[in-house]
């Protein structure tokens, strides 16, 4: 019987953890993006004033109300002022990742790091959650500059901070945490293991 590589029970116990932790996470999953809802918070309040009005955090929710107003159709010229609400457990799920990661390498100090990667990961996350509202609202507006009182490069500037938040953040970086805190592991496990794998078609007959 073959042995199974280091490598391949790696591979194997990984995604078996983040199977098993995407199903508990799913349920604390409110309680554990508290703490991203409130650095999301902070910064649209910093960073985009002339927008927010009130930022309300909400255990599976964040809730922007906004200063940008659109006319209201068939309404005698009144104006509605926007509304958007995003679950910050969307953009969070990375957690799951990188400790499914974590717990496939075995290594010590896992607890340490554990706690570790999960302050590092806050601000991605952030990041995710904060242009998933903008882009809420700018679509909410849609899309036009003059409602949202900024210019073409600006809007186009958020909708592609949105599509790096939503297709690259919330997967790329628990991966590039991970390779960080454990470098010892991948050093010696994965970058071994992936070399022995190739030697074999090295060394075979062309």
């Amino acid at each position: 019987m073959r042995r199974v590589s280091p490598l391949t029970r790696f591979v194997l116990s990984a995604f078996g953890w983040i199977i098993a932790l995407t199903v508990l996470w799913s349920q604390v999953s409110a309680w554990t993006s508290r703490p991203v809802a409130a650095l999301a918070h902070l910064a649209l309040e910093e960073g985009a004033p002339m927008w927010v009005r009130q930022v309300h955090v909400k255990p599976d929710s964040v809730e922007l109300d906004s200063a940008v107003a659109i006319p209201i159709a068939q309404a005698g010229g009144r104006w509605a002022e926007l509304t958007v609400e995003v679950n910050p457990s969307r953009y969070a799920y990375g957690l799951t990742i990188f400790l499914g990661l974590l717990l496939a390498a075995r290594g010590e100090g896992r607890w340490w790091r554990a706690a570790v990667g999960y302050v590092m990961l806050l601000p991605f996350q952030a990041f995710s959650l904060v242009f998933a509202l903008l882009m809420q609202l700018v679509l909410a507006a849609e899309t036009n500059i003059r409602y949202l009182r900024i210019s073409q490069w600006q809007m186009e500037a958020i909708v592609y901070a949105y599509q790096l938040g939503a297709l690259v953040v919330p997967t790329l970086v628990p991966i590039v945490v991970w390779l960080w805190l454990d470098r010892a592991f991948v050093r010696d496990v994965l970058v071994r293991g992936w070399r022995e794998s190739l030697r074999p078609a090295a060394q075979s007959p062309s």
